[in-house]
């Protein structure tokens, strides 16, 4: 069965989980938590992103992301991918590293953005790494160190969340530790990382079914927040939806969108099953993953099977074929 896309709301905030294969170590020293964090701070300055909080543990991370007009899905191909193609060449291992897809859990900001905040930055805690506040605030590998001032990562977003405990900086640093010590017991929290709780079936399909079946939960896999939230999260999934009908139905077949592409990159259809190396070949095979996928709405099995191609070849292809869209300014439909 092929994968349900993800809700890619723009501007909201997601709990981000990545977890090793099997519980393995995706870190196993400090050059590989640095390269990590060298790929998040490249991807959320290409995709405007940003990260409220973050945690990196030895066999899972956890991230805090506010998303802009690049995709939730943008960032972390951009991150996951290439770390992990790093973390096999340089512990010399094969196959993959992490337990199936990331987890990605819609927030409502109101309710939940400074209680993941703590709960994120209290993982070394829960953990037994950390004893102490004091420890916590000298501990390198969680965002907690650039709110309490011990640490600068241009790449981190800490002003938003600071004023959220006041306006005065000192004041707000203090507000926030305090708030951080008074969580220092909390143990895991099932309702913030969305497991033990009925969960949906993820994506479009799942969510247009909650809909249907006017299942409105706190705390699914997806959606974490009140009905209201759910609602307009709801609202918002089946108009995108809706518009993807409309290009469908439109007559957006795999060849229209093929034809359009050779149209543009003046090429021929059978070029498309043709081997290129960063030539009109592949950039042409590029603007068909990449607008058959985002904008069309094809699955990747789909437009893998059309290319004659693998799945990780894919997400290469659709990288590739973004970037030729936003230098040459082409678009699907003029």
């Amino acid at each position: 069965m092929a994968r349900q896309k993800r809700l890619n709301l723009p501007g909201a905030i997601y709990h981000v989980i990545t977890r090793g294969l099997n519980r393995t170590a995706i870190f196993r020293d400090k050059a590989d938590r640095r390269e990590f964090l060298r790929r998040l701070a490249e991807a959320l300055d290409k995709t405007d992103c940003r990260c409220y909080a973050w945690v990196l543990m030895t066999n899972h991370v956890h991230l805090l992301i506010r998303t802009s007009e690049k995709s939730l899905s943008e960032l972390m191909r951009k991150i996951l991918t290439g770390y992990a193609v790093y973390f096999n060449r340089r512990h010399k291992r094969n196959g993959y590293l992490y337990q199936n897809r990331y987890k990605s859990i819609l927030c409502q900001e109101d309710s939940y953005l400074l209680e993941l905040v703590r709960y994120i930055h209290l993982n070394p805690v829960r953990a037994g790494i950390i004893k102490t506040i004091d420890e916590l605030d000298e501990y390198p590998w969680t965002g907690h160190l650039v709110l309490v001032g011990k640490n600068k990562n241009t790449w981190q977003s800490p002003a938003e969340i600071l004023a959220q405990f006041g306006t005065v900086k000192s004041k707000a640093i203090k507000a926030y530790r305090e708030f951080i010590e008074d969580g220092w017991l909390m143990g895991k929290r099932e309702d913030l990382v969305g497991g033990g709780l009925k969960r949906s079936a993820g994506g479009w399909g799942g969510v247009l079914e909650l809909k249907k079946n006017k299942e409105y939960w706190r705390g699914d896999e997806q959606i974490l927040g009140d009905g209201e939230f759910v609602d307009k999260v709801l609202k918002w999934a089946e108009e995108e939806m809706i518009k993807k009908e409309k290009i469908m139905r439109a007559g957006w077949n795999l060849e229209r969108l093929a034809q359009r592409v050779c149209d543009i990159m003046s090429i021929r259809i059978e070029d498309l099953q043709k081997r290129g190396r960063l030539n009109q070949i592949t950039y042409a095979k590029g603007l068909l993953a990449f607008w058959g996928y985002n904008e069309v709405g094809f699955n990747g099995a789909q437009l893998a099977r059309y290319l004659h191609i693998t799945r990780p070849s894919l997400s290469n292809l659709i990288k590739i074929g973004e970037k030729a869209a936003d230098e040459y300014g082409l678009k699907l439909i003029i």
